[in-house]
């Protein structure tokens, strides 16, 4: 197979092009390559409308990630290869039907030179890209607690699966899980000091307590029963078809905890006001469509006590995207910041962690 590694946008050449389009069938000619929009945060996103001569075999509008142009999102990403792990993701996962993410048109990785996903646009078919700083509606949500379910349900508990896909928790997840506990501590302090009033003093030294013993609350928060989860569901990270919800942007999938997506979902995506009055109905639904999935020994009431528990990694996550800078537009970063801390006091979470530690 022809290498389709490129490093910038100025790369995505009609040659490059032509190499993708080989990957299905080499008498389809591309004419013309053109970019039509380029941003830059934890990756290097790329529009491309590719015209070529089989608009009918292949989509002429491309979604293409490169590794991020920013120096500061590289130097958090690149010794994990979360783009690769993607890639890896789109290339080798067998996916629940029920599942909707956009198709794969290529995708490559090689230790030392990089990595390149390109899919299909999604505005192509007229779905709409989220916002991260959009508030979903309860309808919304329900939507996207019922997606998550269907896909957690497809690998609960299933050693197989683990084994099939056992560089989702091999070196790359270990060189990540160290870095973010080596650098815990002072990111977390520089993310508490970049937010300023976002965050009441009355929270700084319980998040400097779980930083400071991050390790310890990581296998805490990976104690139970194991699935495959997103580990990165803010609003920015799904799309629209109508109303059917879709994911996007799987650098972090990994095994864990499946509460813990429904955890990041909420605090992030919800309005305090909206996710107070219907965070428990929607646990309740997450319980109803596993077992309906044929999960078993479930408890609502214990799923609700781990949705609280596992609340700090959105906050965690949201200050420390803010203190590296250059991964999320400000504004959508400091919105985030101020729903998951309200979501954390609401469930006293670090409360809830530190019970755990004893």
């Amino acid at each position: 197979m022809q290498s389709i590694i490129v490093k910038t946008p100025s790369d995505l050449t009609v040659d490059w092009a032509q190499r993708v389009v080989n990957q299905h069938d080499s008498s389809i000619v591309v004419s013309k390559v053109a970019v039509v929009d380029v941003d830059v945060g934890t990756t290097t996103r790329i529009r491309l409308k590719v015209e070529h001569d089989a608009p009918q075999l292949i989509p002429e509008q491309w979604f293409v990630k490169l590794p991020s142009l920013s120096w500061q999102a590289k130097l958090i990403t690149a010794l994990p290869r979360l783009l690769h792990t993607e890639v890896r993701f789109y290339s080798e996962v067998t996916r629940p039907k029920a599942l909707t993410i956009p198709a794969l048109l290529a995708g490559q990785s090689q230790l030392g030179k990089g990595a390149v996903l390109v899919l299909s646009d999604i505005t192509s078919t007229d779905a709409v890209p989220g916002n991260p700083r959009d508030a979903l509606s309860l309808e919304q949500a329900t939507a996207v607690v019922k997606q998550l379910a269907h896909f957690h349900a497809h690998y609960w508990d299933k050693p197989d699966y683990k084994q099939q896909y056992h560089w989702l928790a091999g070196s790359v997840r270990r060189v990540e899980d160290f870095l973010g506990s080596l650098l815990a501590v002072p990111l977390m302090q520089r993310g508490l000091k970049k937010a300023a009033d976002l965050v009441p003093k009355t929270l700084h030294a319980q998040a400097l307590y779980y930083a400071q013993h991050r390790s310890k609350a990581m296998r805490i928060l990976m104690g139970n029963t194991q699935t495959m989860v997103h580990h990165d569901c803010h609003p920015g990270n799904l799309f629209w078809e109508q109303s059917k919800p879709g994911l996007l942007d799987w650098q972090l999938v990994r095994f864990g905890e499946g509460i813990s997506d429904i955890a990041y979902f909420m605090a992030t995506s919800l309005q305090p006001e909206l996710r107070r009055s219907h965070e428990r109905a929607l646990v309740n639904i997450y319980t109803d469509c596993l077992q309906k999935e044929g999960v078993t020994g479930l408890d609502a009431e214990q799923l609700f006590e781990r949705y609280r528990t596992h609340l700090v990694y959105p906050f965690e996550a949201m200050l420390v995207t803010l203190a590296i800078g250059g991964m999320m537009h400000l504004e959508s970063n400091q919105e985030l910041i101020r729903r998951t801390v309200a979501a954390v006091v609401d469930l006293d979470a670090f409360s809830a962690l530190n019970k755990l530690y004893l």
